[in-house]
This record gives C-alpha cells, structure tokens and sequence, in this order.
C-alpha cells in the first residue's frame, strides 16, 4: 500500500455562509419585529434557520431568494 498523500483528504472548508439576526433584518427593512413575525405567521417572510438557543438567523442566500420572489410576484 502506497502511503497518503495530503491531497487524499482534502480539508473541508466550513459553509461560508453569511446570517443576519432577527434585529439586523428588522433594521434593514425598517420593520418592527411584530410585523417579522406577522410575516413568519403568514407565511411570507424569509427562511430562516433557528439555533439550539432558539435565536433565528436568515441566510444572505434565502434572503435575497425571497426578496427575487417579492419582485416576481410584483
């Protein structure tokens, strides 16, 4: 058997995802955070992820693919 090489395994990289809090995306929309969960209840606001400590975060990636839905739907 061969020894291993370094490029073998090649490392993985962690998700280099960006998210916003719940309060940045309030800030950025200028919405309070009743009208965020209005949204959530109506089933119009972003994805979101939730943590372990039951924070809510939305993803670059999920926020810009509903703010292209809200442009379609216009």
């Amino acid at each position: 058997m061969s020894p291993r090489t370094p490029n073998d395994h090649p490392q993985r990289t962690p998700r280099q995802e960006r998210y916003l809090t719940l309060a940045q995306f309030c800030q950025q929309f200028e919405i309070a955070r009743s009208t965020f969960y209005d949204w959530r209840a109506k089933s119009r606001a972003p994805r979101r992820v939730k943590l372990p400590n039951g924070d809510l975060r939305i993803s670059e990636t999920d926020l810009n693919r509903w703010l292209d839905d809200l442009g379609d739907a216009a």
